[in-house]
């Protein structure tokens, strides 16, 4: 029998066991009493089971607010599985299933998602990145190379024309990537068509000129049908990559728009602290990025080294390998997506990312780290080309960087960050 398995970081007041029954019982065919259709029969072909339990340790007092309560709180990785046939391969019943009641159960004083075991099947069903890192190059020409790319900024209050002035300003300095942030969509203030048609005017043009065609990922984010119609506009305007906030429209607006879709998708993943920030309830991108992946994402976003947010640095490593893994064994499809550094990256930060990475398959976003050189926007963009360059050849940025140039006035301007990774993490 075909299953699907996931692995919980729980800690409970009642003994690992009895908990992770409880869990498995919840999340398939029991509840708090025996019913009187479940069946030994039904059990058999419907029922999670528990298939493995280690104990990691123990506290006197819950992590979390918790109802049942007892002397010891035990802590452990309890592994729970349950057969296709109970939802098949829809991803929100799968996520309803594997996140649902469980985060609410009394038994329970703690509990992450911390990983999932997909089986092929999820393969015939979701197509996944429909482009990835091979095809995002093929929309630039061929680009060779790691992206080096920003973010509008401020986040929103210009109009569509300003928007397009500073878009102008990036795409002369040689820019290869510019995304809407996450809070400018489509509001009345800069609205989309008028935002699209203004940037894509600029990026068009310069297209006609020098044969490059810089990325511009445009925020969709909206309702399904809005997002539909958004994609349109798109075609008619020659824009090829679509920001949309995976949080925000979920799994299943994802995977509308992946069918509708010509053009990249950029996974912004805005609200994820939500999910992530306590090491005592949530779930871990590593599950998560699966199924945005199996959704349809070609870029997912992962945060920084030493960036501005609660994520260590360890933490953002073991991301952005994790989209470049292939997503099934046994021959199936990898579903490779393509990560996106951004938070507080500048000049500094570009070598280590390259170099945990080990490829370019990357888009590195600076918005701060451009925007606020003290040669401005077009210094900030050679800039972080200086120190790319400078990776690719394996000098440091001090053996690199000219006297005078747009690299060393930045190195002068930005404070060298504070990257704690160990050899091994990289």
């Amino acid at each position: 029998m075909t299953r699907i398995t996931a692995t919980y970081d729980i800690e409970t007041p009642l003994g690992l066991a009895q908990a992770a029954a409880v869990m498995a019982g919840e999340q398939s065919t029991g509840t708090f009493v025996r019913l009187a259709g479940e069946t030994d029969a039904l059990r058999e072909r419907a029922a999670a089971q528990v298939d493995r339990i280690v104990p990691t340790g123990s506290s006197t007092t819950p992590s979390l607010p918790c109802r049942k309560t007892g002397d010891v709180y035990e802590r452990g990785l309890v592994t729970i599985s349950w057969p296709l046939g109970n939802f098949g391969v829809s991803l929100p019943t799968l996520l309803s299933t594997l996140a649902g009641n469980l985060f609410e159960l009394a038994e329970l004083s703690a509990i992450r998602l911390v990983d999932i075991d997909l089986p092929l099947e999820f393969a015939n069903q979701h197509p996944g990145p429909q482009f990835g890192a091979t095809g995002t190059r093929h929309f630039m020409g061929d680009h060779k190379g790691s992206l080096i790319g920003t973010i509008i900024k401020p986040s929103v209050g210009f109009t569509a024309d300003e928007t397009a002035s500073l878009v102008r300003t990036l795409v002369d300095a040689g820019i290869d990537f510019i995304k809407d942030d996450e809070l400018q969509a489509n509001g009345p203030d800069c609205p989309f068509d008028d935002r699209l048609d203004a940037v894509m005017r600029v990026i068009n043009s310069h297209a006609d000129k020098t044969g490059k065609k810089i990325l511009y990922a445009v925020n969709i984010t909206d309702e399904i049908d809005q997002m539909w119609r958004n994609l349109d506009k798109m075609e008619n305007v020659g824009a090829t990559c679509a920001m949309v906030c995976v949080q925000s429209v979920g799994l299943t607006g994802l995977r509308a728009v992946r069918d509708r879709s010509e053009v990249l998708i950029h996974g912004h993943r805005a609200g994820w602290g939500l999910l992530s920030r306590s090491p005592d309830i949530g779930i871990d991108f590593a599950v998560m990025q699966k199924l945005w992946r199996l959704a349809g994402a070609d870029h997912l976003h992962v945060s920084g080294l030493a960036n501005k947010f609660t994520e260590s640095d360890a933490t953002v490593a073991k991301a952005a390998k994790s989209v470049q893994q292939p997503l099934f064994g046994n021959g199936g499809p990898a579903y490779l997506a393509m990560p996106v550094y951004s938070s507080s990256q500048t000049i500094w930060q570009f070598a280590p990312t390259r170099k945990l990475l080990g490829n370019d398959d990357f888009i590195y976003c600076a918005g701060g780290g451009i925007m606020s050189h003290p040669g401005g926007p077009a210094d900030g963009v050679t800039s972080l080309r200086e120190a790319a360059e400078a990776a690719h050849l394996g000098l440091s940025l001090k053996e690199f960087a000219a006297p005078g140039s747009p690299l060393k006035r930045a190195m002068d301007h930005f404070d060298i960050p504070f990257i704690n990774l160990s050899n091994s993490e990289i």
